[in-house]
């Protein structure tokens, strides 16, 4: 199971940059105190993000490894594909979400409800009002803090912004209406609705989607820094809607190992093969990244040793029994050292605590 990494080490980028003169100059603040409490909304905000990438991609050949996670291209980020796309669109839309969700839970003094279209009419029967959460604010404060990561104004740099904007904009294209009925004795004369956060995984969800259509974008030759270049950058930029994943340069091939380019392959990857809640997706997973891979499939039993039937015990301990459950588990492996064994593998015991 994958743990959450320390931020700190993930997104250096996005501590170094809440602790910089150049974001509290962006920014019109009361005071260091109110920044500090922005800063560490950012800083879960873009966990958040780190944790929804693992989950789209748990069973991708690429698989969101954490050193694709630097949002700075000028801290080292060397690819600009559309997995670059992703993360970037991500982590913007956690951001996003987190700094929104935490106003509505009153985190911040300066900011409360959006009331601002409270008493128009929203459409046939029903007018707005209550208490929508405060979008504007989060984009405004997520814009600040995440796109001045970019110093440059190269494709890269225009890429990396455009998919800033597109997760922010997956946020906001995502966010459910909710109505309350008033009327006499229970009836629905008129609706009063306002708008919610959904839940983070449909903005995760919205955004794989994207990243499966996303656009190619030819900018990398002649692309530098110019003045003539930073025009025909904008301008190629701005032909394309804010809510696409673009990207500037093809994938590699996820299947094998690159040591140059920090790719580990699919062999020794876990799949899926048999489950009654598994998407279509899961259940391709073998053939995704072992047999479309050139890899075999090693099915493994294993014995998961976890704690079950606890019990509480005046006063004051948990008591657990030591269950144990037989499992099959599914491995990538090259195909000469699955006939080396006989096409399957030893068992052995896991342990799991719970």
């Amino acid at each position: 199971a994958w743990h959450s990494p320390d931020p700190s080490t993930i997104i250096p980028s996005l501590l170094t940059l809440s602790l910089s003169s150049r974001s509290v100059n962006n920014f019109l603040m009361t005071g260091p105190k109110a920044y500090l409490i922005y800063s560490s909304s950012v800083a879960a905000g873009a966990q958040s993000g780190i944790e929804e990438c693992k989950f789209q991609f748990a069973w991708d050949r690429w698989n969101c490894p954490e050193r694709a996670l630097q949002l700075s291209s000028h801290g080292g980020l060397r690819s600009a594909n559309r997995e670059t796309a992703f993360v970037h669109a991500i982590s913007s839309a956690g951001v996003m979400y987190t700094l929104t969700r935490n106003c509505s839970l009153g985190d911040f003094d300066n900011c409360g409800c959006d009331d601002s279209r409270n008493g128009q009419l929203g459409g046939q029967g029903w007018l707005w009002g209550g208490c929508s959460d405060n979008v504007g604010f989060g984009e405004a404060i997520s814009k600040q803090f995440v796109d001045a990561l970019e110093t440059g104004q190269d494709a890269r740099a225009a890429m990396n912004l455009h998919n800033n904007e597109a997760g922010r904009k997956a946020v906001k294209g995502t966010m459910k209406r909710t109505c309350k009925c008033h009327g006499v004795s229970g009836s629905c004369t008129t609706q009063t609705c306002w708008l919610q956060l959904p839940e983070f995984r449909e903005v995760g969800t919205y955004l794989k989607e994207r990243y499966q259509k996303a656009l190619k974008v030819d900018l990398l030759q002649g692309a530098g820094n110019s003045a003539a270049s930073r025009g025909a950058i904008a301008e190629t930029f701005s032909s394309i809607s804010k809510k696409e994943l673009v990207h500037l340069e093809d994938s590699p091939d996820y299947c094998l190992e690159n040591k140059t380019l920090g790719l580990l392959g699919t062999e020794g990857r876990e799949c899926l093969k048999r489950g009654k809640a598994l998407s279509k997706w899961e259940k391709r997973s073998c053939r995704r990244l072992c047999g479309d891979c050139g890899l075999a499939v090693e099915e493994r039993r294993a014995e998961m040793v976890s704690s079950c039937n606890c019990k509480f015990h005046w006063c004051c301990a948990v008591r657990c029994e030591q269950c144990r459950k037989r499992v099959t588990k599914y491995f990538c492996v090259r195909k000469e050292k699955r006939e080396r064994s006989g096409g399957g593998g030893a068992s052995r015991k896991l342990k799991r605590k719970l």
